[in-house]
């Protein structure tokens, strides 16, 4: 990962006289987030009267002189890579795609080619000037669906900081274990797992998560959920659903053993026996757009692996619901 300098100046007038220092430059400098601004006064990326000020709760009096001299990641030495994406809308400020099971998002150790950014960086090249090369949101590696990437940096800010504010409708289906009998809500603190190095879990000392989920659709021995996502902590849906004791079919990491059920066909024994991801795909996507101000939503249905066992589990429903003389 390398950096791009970001360098900004700006004389105030009095009108700035008892603001917070934050305030006052992400009301002047538009296309950064105030919460970008705040990190970058906490490291001492900036000057008043040139004098570094480290506290966000500066107040200004008015007429000063400011100075940002920045840092800020970006795609740089990431490799263009002709790998196929489904883009399901695209316009000058963002694009949508659909992202396929096993797809990394971004680089990493183990995995600097084959992701979604060295694809992103073939189809868009411009994408490498900006943080993360303008991938707002993640989705891991195994789950599907539907991701925004900015263009541009003032789409960047604006889609960063909707999904701070929670602004972004994120709808998810999963097939889970158990049969559920109603939606509810949940609202438990999620953070890294005491014992296991690559896994989250409810924790009282977690940042706060909250899931929203509905019943879809009851099977013999398992649901179909719809969820929705106010927060969005590491893994938060599959370790709610863990937390809760309805996990996620599939999921290596949270549905601990798996309880073969007592009423089960052997087609849907040997589908479930072969489901070796976790069956969570993201299949509605709402946002503002950053320039027209027009909220938008995408849809995208549930991929081929998923539909082929939610339509087993219709099956096994209905052969030990009605049982031939």
């Amino acid at each position: 990962m390398t950096t791009q300098s970001i360098e900004l100046r700006h004389t105030f007038d009095e009108k700035v006289y008892g603001k917070r220092l934050d305030l006052a430059l992400s009301e002047t400098f538009e296309d950064y987030s105030r919460s970008r601004i705040q990190d970058w006064v906490k490291q001492g990326f900036v000057k008043v009267n040139d004098e570094v000020i480290t506290s966000n709760k500066h107040k200004m009096t008015g007429f000063e002189l400011v100075e940002v001299n920045a840092e800020v990641e970006v795609a740089g030495d990431w490799e263009a890579e002709a790998i196929e994406l489904n883009i399901v809308y695209e316009d000058d400020d963002l694009l949508v795609v659909n992202k396929p099971t096993g797809l990394v998002v971004h680089p990493g150790a183990g995995n600097q080619q084959g992701t979604m950014v060295n694809a992103l960086l073939h189809h868009v090249p411009e994408l490498q000037n900006l943080p993360r090369a303008g991938i707002i949101h993640r989705l891991d590696k195994e789950t599907t669906g539907l991701l925004v990437v900015a263009k541009t940096i003032g789409a960047h800010t604006s889609l960063v900081d909707q999904l701070q504010r929670r602004e972004f409708t994120r709808e998810y289906d999963a097939l889970v274990n158990r049969v559920m009998v109603s939606g509810n809500s949940i609202d438990a603190p999620i953070g890294r797992h005491p014992t296991k190095r690559t896994a989250m879990a409810v924790i009282p000392d977690g940042r706060r998560a909250i899931t929203h989920f509905r019943v879809a659709e009851k099977f013999l021995d398992h649901t179909h959920l719809k969820l929705r996502l106010e927060t969005g902590r590491t893994h938060q849906i599959r370790v709610h659903m863990s937390y809760l004791k309805f996990p996620i079919v599939g999921d290596p990491l949270y549905s601990g053993r798996y309880r073969v059920p007592n009423r089960i066909t052997p087609e849907l024994k040997d589908i479930l026996g072969k489901f070796k991801r976790q069956a969570l795909h993201a299949s509605l996507l709402g946002l503002k757009h950053p320039t027209t101000g027009d909220y938008i939503e995408w849809t995208a249905p549930m991929p081929a692996d998923m539909q082929k066992l939610r339509d087993a589990l219709v099956a096994n429903r209905e052969h030990f619901s009605n049982p031939e003389e």
